[in-house]
């Protein structure tokens, strides 16, 4: 397992990211403490959050995962073996959202204290905002990077035009230059990053941090009725995925997963890493069973014979 450089960064992370939106969610402090450990145990090194997280489950008002990060950082004492994202802009309530250079000077300086920690590695746009100027947004994360507090900067769920525009505004004045972005991608959702962002990501060494790894659950495998809807709590608009093309596509990640004595969810991550544009796929455990099949994709010798039958079978 070699690590991958985060677009044209000193950031170096091994080909999976850790996605913290299950802490304070689906999993408790002292659960999440218990995945972190292993994660980081198996040599993994990147672990990526978001100021929201996990804002919609009731009785949280957001930060609940960049809190438990921060606990763990702080217990482990371990902040300089792991490279931390978090994102700004999602709506936090009492008008905590957006790109304004005011909001995010704070947003940053808020994220700072729950995560423990004097710097984010990557400090990325969660959402675009249209009624913020690009410069103004781009100067806010200067600023945060001649302070220190931030050391580079990437983007998630721009439109093309928008991740264009701010590269060409950020190149034209000097500004920081987004880094990495972060598209939802997977062996289901393909059409909407290949036709648009994917070649822009490669065009601009962009280093692609995808989410929604494993369609939220669907390529694992779990979900093939309907009576499998209620197995968690990802599982309510499961049945979007339960078409021919869907089926398709785990019938072929089961035969790929027999013939490599492995599973649905380690090989459709497996896929994901041989993509050319893909640097690290984010994805999120809830147990340590999960987590082996996560970690487990790296490593996985899939052959180019079998990652052309995904690709074939899962085209749109």
């Amino acid at each position: 397992m070699e690590k991958r450089q985060l677009g044209t960064t000193d950031l170096h992370v091994y080909p999976i990211t850790f996605g913290g939106n299950v802490f304070g969610w689906t999993i408790d402090e002292k659960k999440s403490f218990e995945i972190l450990d292993a994660f980081t145990g198996a040599g993994f090194n990147f672990i990526d959050t978001a100021d929201v997280y996990s804002r919609w489950k009731p009785g949280n008002e957001g930060g609940e995962s960049e809190t438990i990060i921060g606990n763990w950082l702080k217990k482990n004492k371990n902040r300089n073996e792991v490279i931390i994202a978090t994102k700004v802009g999602s709506d936090l309530g009492n008008g905590k959202k957006g790109l304004a250079k005011k909001y995010i000077l704070q947003a940053a300086e808020d994220s700072l204290k729950r995560l423990q920690t004097d710097h984010i590695d990557l400090y990325q746009t969660h959402f675009d905002d249209e009624s913020t100027p690009i410069e103004e947004t781009l100067e806010a994360y200067a600023q945060l990077i001649k302070e220190g507090k931030v050391r580079h900067i990437g983007a998630s769920n721009l439109s093309p035009n928008r991740l264009k525009e701010s590269l060409e505004i950020a190149a034209a004045n000097g500004l920081p230059l987004y880094q990495t972005f972060q598209p939802e991608y997977n062996l289901y959702e393909r059409e909407k990053f290949e036709n648009g962002i994917e070649p822009l990501c490669l065009g601009n060494n962009l280093g692609v941090i995808t989410y929604f790894s494993l369609a939220s659950g669907f390529l694992t495998g779990k979900y093939r009725t309907k009576a499998d809807l209620g197995k968690s709590a990802r599982g309510g608009d499961m049945d979007k995925h339960f078409n021919d093309r869907g089926f398709k596509i785990l019938a072929a990640l089961d035969e790929v997963s027999k013939t490599l004595n492995s599973n649905p969810a380690t090989v459709a991550l497996a896929w994901l890493i041989h993509r050319p544009s893909v640097t690290a796929p984010i994805v999120s455990a809830t147990s340590i069973e999960q987590l082996q099949s996560i970690i487990q994709a790296p490593d996985l010798a899939i052959t180019a014979h079998e990652i052309e039958l995904l690709t074939q079978e899962s085209a749109w």
